[in-house]
């Protein structure tokens, strides 16, 4: 049998798809797994190995379609469920489940807050998809693998850092506005945690971190990783951390596949549309950080480039304490 898994995007949303792929895998004698994604998210997948091949959607989509005709698949598991996946179920004419991405149930979440959630975390929304082929979730968690080229020595990148040296891994980014602390909750944090902290984010986080540094000099040993490493590369170092903190991003779902202690941080997103922390195992301490009673949350799905409400008491009203206490 030959199955085709797609899920374009993000990084958090492949990182869960992964025990889909590891349970067809190890449960299908014989399987060939292919997965088609984007190529920006190529390299949250390219070390797995339960997938023979990864597809790399672009706009060359006649070529590609063409491409994956010749595969001849089986099926196809798409847990992306959008137009585009459409066309591609359309253009390739074989037997396809799609996931159910409750989105009237999000919508009327988001637009009157009435509850109509499934209590039914993301990724037992993806396993879903292919019970019909006898799989069942095994119940391992996440995964995330990389290659030995992105392990980072900490002292080549961080030199005053040893390699046995506790500290904490803070992803300070987040795709949208409404998902990231303020600066100055950042800053307040850091210079109250009881181990050095090594800042991770992208090239637009930089800033945000060399400020958050220069802030907290005289408090804390920390170091700003923002920009300076590959997404593997910050994979390394949240590997390698005692404690994890992080917002409703990628980052987030990386530390869950790597069974680290986190804390996740909350803003206009609640835990309850499925996408909260999933465990590798009981022993794993998630704790969720939020404001609970806000009448104007959740205002969004995914996040806005600012408050829409202009007071953004979600971040804003975070209480510290909660995220120090939890430490522990």
């Amino acid at each position: 049998m030959k199955i085709l898994v797609i899920r374009f995007s993000s990084i958090g949303d492949i990182v869960l798809t992964t025990p889909v792929v590891r349970c067809l895998k190890e449960q299908i004698s014989g399987l060939e797994l292919h997965y088609l994604t984007k190529f920006k998210y190529k390299g949250v997948l390219q070390h797995n190995p339960h997938i023979d091949k990864i597809h790399v959607y672009s706009k060359k989509y006649k070529s590609l379609i063409n491409q994956l005709r010749y595969e001849n698949f089986d099926q196809i598991i798409d847990l992306h469920n959008n137009q585009r996946t459409f066309l591609f179920k359309m253009a390739l004419g074989v037997k396809s489940m799609a996931v159910d991405k409750i989105n009237l149930q999000k919508w009327l979440m988001v637009k009157f807050k009435k509850d109509r959630l499934p209590k039914l975390h993301m990724v037992d929304r993806y396993m879903e998809t292919v019970k019909h082929l006898g799989v069942v979730n095994d119940n391992k968690g996440l995964d995330h693998y990389i290659h030995e080229r992105d392990h980072v020595d900490l002292p080549t990148y961080f030199p005053q850092m040893s390699n046995s040296e506790d500290y904490i891994a803070f992803a300070i980014g987040g795709q949208h506005f409404t998902k990231r602390l303020p600066l100055y909750k950042i800053s307040s944090i850091c210079k109250r945690l009881p181990l050095p902290v090594i800042l991770l984010g992208g090239l637009e986080d930089e800033l945000v971190g060399d400020s958050v540094v220069s802030e907290a000099i005289r408090h804390n040993k920390i170091l700003n990783g923002c920009g300076k490493l590959r997404l593997n590369q910050s994979a390394s170092v949240v590997q390698q951390a005692k404690w994890v903190i992080s917002h409703d991003t990628g980052m987030m779902h990386i530390a869950t596949a790597y069974g680290k202690d986190l804390i996740s941080i909350w803003g206009n997103t609640i835990p309850e549309f499925g996408m909260s922390p999933y465990p590798k195992d009981e022993k794993q301490k998630r704790k969720i950080v939020e404001v609970k009673g806000l009448n104007c949350r959740p205002c969004s799905k995914i996040g806005y480039s600012a408050c829409p409400q202009g007071h953004f008491k979600c971040l804003n009203d975070i209480q510290e304490d909660l995220v120090i206490q939890n430490l522990t």
